[in-house]
């Protein structure tokens, strides 16, 4: 009879560092769902997630670590740029705003004005 600590058959399957972070650059550059990426590789979805979580940010990025731009990226880009340029604008009134506020709240300037007998 055969001990049952011992494994029966089954190796487990080893998957090297390239190819985890390939695996999982496919899956977020794709725009598809882990399920679908994992069906196609052969592997869990579980799995996937479970790369993703193991890899730096910037790796499992793809094209923003090795100075590409992903679509997401440029898009987050560009409401970063409006963001900036609405701040710009804003500052601007705010600057106008307090001029105005300074010119109307000055005391008028007469001849009498401070004179005392």
């Amino acid at each position: 009879m055969k001990s049952l600590n011992k494994t029966q058959g089954k190796t487990r399957r080893q998957y090297d560092p390239a190819f985890k972070l390939e695996a999982v650059r496919n899956w977020i550059s794709s725009g598809k769902t882990a399920e679908v990426v994992a069906q196609e590789l052969g592997l869990s979805p579980d799995r996937l997630f479970a790369w993703r979580r193991l890899l730096p940010p910037a790796a499992a990025g793809g094209g923003a670590a090795a100075g590409g731009r992903t679509a997401v990226g440029s898009d987050l880009q560009s409401q970063l740029d409006a963001a900036l340029r609405e701040n710009r604008h804003l500052r601007e009134q705010r600057d106008i705003l307090k001029k105005t506020l300074g010119i109307l709240s000055e005391p008028v300037r007469s001849a009498s004005n401070g004179f005392t007998r």
